[in-house]
């Protein structure tokens, strides 16, 4: 999944400012104890940053 894709998910489910501050401030324990933002930069996979995200949400499957 490339990044803009996975930018795209996180707006339609959250809005773009919150998207935007979930992906900035939120630590995500699955994720090495990483914000989205750090684990981007970190080289870690979208799609396993968007299972974190979908997990820690509980997003239904239909939107995952």
């Amino acid at each position: 999944m490339r990044i803009t894709v996975f930018r795209r998910l996180m707006a339609q489910e959250f809005g773009e400012v919150r998207a935007d501050m979930l992906a900035r401030d939120h630590v995500f324990s699955s994720l090495g104890n990483r914000t989205v933002d750090e684990a981007l930069e970190a080289g870690l996979p979208t799609k396993e940053i968007w299972r974190a995200v979908c997990d820690t949400f509980e997003i239904p499957p239909e939107r995952r």
